[in-house]
């Protein structure tokens, strides 16, 4: 049987007000007016509200986008967050619901202190412990809560706001000898006091966290995308406007001096001063109510999501009531963690936490906002709508805040979320995270930088050329030596896309195929710490497939400037088709490289061989800076480049002075010592020279030029059995090195 749905938008506004309006207002507001002033006081609402009013709306805007269940804040930061991160700060918040209804139930125990005196006169009795007052009084409300539920809590709701009401009437229009001679010019003087600005606003900074409470009454609302909106947000509102009357009212009736040591001033200030320790039980048994209604829904929607390990817990503690889903076993459970924290007497210590846990939470409301305004998602479609600034700013303020509070208890909230969410996420069947945000927000973002990129005017001149690679493969599951390859070149200075081609015509079966080929090709490159984009491309030829890729755009938002292929030595077919299609390449004015892949593989990654021939010289710069950004990945650490050049005799000694010096003007990492000008013999060819110098050469470079493939085809890529892997270069723009 689904769960009656009774409640609108005044109770929302009903429980965040008396939250708001509590037990800080009566007891220690005084003393913040006392000892920082009027205007610094000021300043506390005023900072205060930096954090509530951009919570209160990013909190209206998410719950006039989505379904708001049971759980208010929790909800809402799970199903956006994900379900691992939301119960580490719903778990967290619960705890600080939990506490808080002892905190509340103690500061009402504060009411009786009046009463003190007048027992101790007339009945005989000194009482030296408020718990003999909190105590009862909270098992009264367990039973209360236990009992009736949510329904008692709204019906008492009512009358605690209108003592509340009253009480503040009554306040407001009192008057005592001290305002009758009043100087209003003394309100923006500075007191010189020795409780610091932020230790008072971390006294009074939990009076404004009451805007959220009537969230948690989301599970019993009729229409929570009006509810909530409305009722927290004029609730916020109200509370600000009240309290900056309360501070001038406390600042004109009563000295500093009186301020701070009495905390119950606002009684004397009252027309009938009884009133306020009346108002103060109503304030705090109706903050205690609502955090007493909010913290089991919160527990009971962490147990529905099955966050905690154990399912029979799980559906313990989210099982309610048949006819309303009332919690009760969550109240259950809430009540004895209120009563462990009444006994002990004294939460002060714990009430900053309670602020910590709160900052997170409202932290984490204003982020999810300020995400999603970026994320550009077509689902989050708000009724209402807040500022992107407004939510950062609040984002912001509440970590800022919450380390100028308390800076061990700020790291101790954050070291709590953190062992909380690495439990849940170990123990938890459910994987769900925030990518989808993430994902939103960093895709808006890359297409905004290649729009950028793209209409900028810079000139793309070769002394500023880097690596642009577009890899097309057939083998990319035989053989890696091309994604490593694209590892190193796209790791720093590069960018690399790589398609890995099924030879097929495109239906839905090589579609699919495709799909499932490029799952494998994604999760290698995540496993190897790869920046290489993977695709892959349906085609039933080869001149079809390389005409499409040597048009796709750069990832860098820039055009690619070279082509990678791959084959194996000893296996011409594919080398042959690339080769077919050199005049492809060379219209789109790509760089070409080849790679030949031997047996050996990349060897052990310590020595690069680069080979100058006279007739390709122009190949030499491009094959120089391909090895230094080769070099410069990690797997090549103790790696260093060594250039044979092959030239007659008579021009060694110029050849050697020429690379020595491009290397120094250039500043690359190439000792003279590792610069061979080697003699050609007429006797040996170049291939011979090669096998024999770079036998043991992890990566050889070699270049060649059009005249090569055109008039000895695949040819020139042979010969060359006793080396390890070769990658064959070819510039057609001649590249600078500065």
């Amino acid at each position: 049987m689904a769960a009656h749905r009774k409640f609108g938008t005044l109770p929302v506004f009903l429980t965040a007000i008396s939250t708001i309006l509590g037990a800080i207002m009566f007891l220690r507001f005084g003393f913040a007016v006392g000892s920082v002033g009027f205007l610094g006081t000021i300043f506390i609402i005023l900072i205060g509200h930096m954090v509530t009013i951009p919570t209160a709306m990013a909190l209206a805007e998410i719950a006039t986008n989505q379904k708001v269940e049971g759980g208010g804040e929790y909800f809402i930061i799970s199903r956006s967050f994900g379900i691992n991160i939301g119960a580490a700060i719903g778990i967290a918040l619960y705890f600080s619901q939990a506490i808080s209804v002892a905190f509340y139930v103690i500061a009402f125990a504060e009411a009786f202190e009046v009463l003190k005196p007048w027992m101790a006169s007339e009945l005989g009795y000194i009482i030296y412990d408020n718990r003999l007052f909190s105590i009862p009084a909270l098992l009264l409300l367990i039973w209360l809560m236990v009992k009736r539920g949510a329904d008692l809590g709204m019906k008492a709701l009512y009358v605690v706001v209108s003592l509340l009401g009253i009480s503040l009437f009554l306040f407001f229009f009192g008057s005592t000898g001290y305002s009758e001679t009043f100087d209003p010019s003394t309100l923006f003087k500075n007191i010189s006091s020795d409780n610091g600005f932020f230790y008072v606003f971390a006294i009074i900074f939990p009076a404004f966290t009451g805007m959220t409470a009537g969230v948690g009454l989301s599970g019993d609302l009729k229409d929570p995308k009006k509810a909530i909106p409305l009722g927290t947000l004029t609730a916020t509102v109200t509370g600000m406007v009240i309290y900056f009357f309360i501070a001038y009212k406390l600042a004109s009736s009563a000295s500093p001096t009186d301020l701070i040591e009495n905390q119950l001033i606002m009684g004397d200030i009252a027309i009938w001063g009884p009133i306020i320790p009346i108002g103060l039980a109503a304030a705090t048994i109706s903050s205690a109510l609502g955090s007493f209604m909010v913290a089991p829904r919160t527990l009971q929607a962490i147990g529905g999501d099955g966050v905690f390990p154990n399912k029979f817990l799980n559906r313990w503690v989210a099982r309610g009531k048949i006819t309303n889903n009332e919690p009760r076993n969550a109240t259950i459970i809430t009540s004895i963690i209120a009563l462990v924290f009444v006994v002990l007497g004294d939460v002060n210590a714990v009430a900053e936490i309670i602020s910590m846990f709160f900052m997170v939470t409202y932290g984490s409301l204003c982020l999810i906002s300020f995400l999603q305004h970026f994320a550009a998602d077509p689902s989050y479609r708000p009724s209402f709508k807040s500022k992107w600034y407004l939510s950062l700013l609040g984002a912001v303020m509440c970590v800022y805040l919450m380390f100028k509070i308390n800076t061990p208890y700020a790291l101790s909230a954050i070291v709590v979320m953190i062992l909380l969410y690495l439990y849940i996420s170990s123990k938890s069947d459910v994987n769900k995270g925030m990518a989808n945000i993430f994902q939103g927000v960093i895709q808006q973002l890359s297409r905004r930088l290649q729009v950028f990129l793209q209409k900028s005017e810079k000139a793309n001149t070769e002394e500023d050329w880097r690596p642009s690679v577009v890899c097309l493969s057939v083998d990319s599951f035989k053989r890696l030596d091309t994604l490593e390859l694209m590892k190193w070149i796209s790791h720093s200075y590069g960018f690399g896309m790589y398609v890995h081609l099924e030879h097929d015509y495109l239906s839905s079966a090589s579609k699919l195929a495709a799909d499932k080929k490029l799952e494998r090709l994604i999760d290698y490159v995540s496993n190897n710490n790869s920046n290489v984009f993977v695709e892959t491309l349906v085609s039933p030829s080869t001149t079809s497939a390389i005409a499409f890729i040597i048009q796709l755009p750069g990832i860098s938002g820039q055009p690619n400037n070279m082509a990678l292929f791959e084959y194996k030595k000893g296996e011409t077919a594919w080398l042959s088709e690339v080769i077919d299609n050199y005049n492809l390449i060379k219209t789109a004015g790509h760089d070409l490289c080849i790679l030949a892949s031997s047996d050996k593989g990349f060897g052990f990654r310590k020595n690069i061989h680069i080979w100058i021939k006279k007739e390709d010289y122009e190949n030499a710069n491009l094959m120089i800076l391909l090895s230094y950004i080769i070099l410069g990945h990690s797997d090549w650490k103790k790696g260093q480049i060594k250039i044979f050049a092959a030239f007659p005799e008579e021009s060694i000694a110029k050849e050697q002075e020429n690379l020595i010096q491009l290397c120094a003007t250039g500043r690359l990492p190439i000792s003279p010592n590792n610069i061979n000008v080697i003699p050609i013999e007429e006797h040996k060819s170049k291939n011979d020279l090669i096998n024999a110098y770079s036998v043991d050469a992890d990566l050889t470079l070699i270049g060649f030029h059009e005249g090569h493939v055109k008039t000895d085809e695949h040819t020139i890529f042979e010969g060359y059995e006793d080396v390890g892997n070769i990658l064959f270069v070819n510039t057609l723009k001649p590249k600078f090195i500065k």
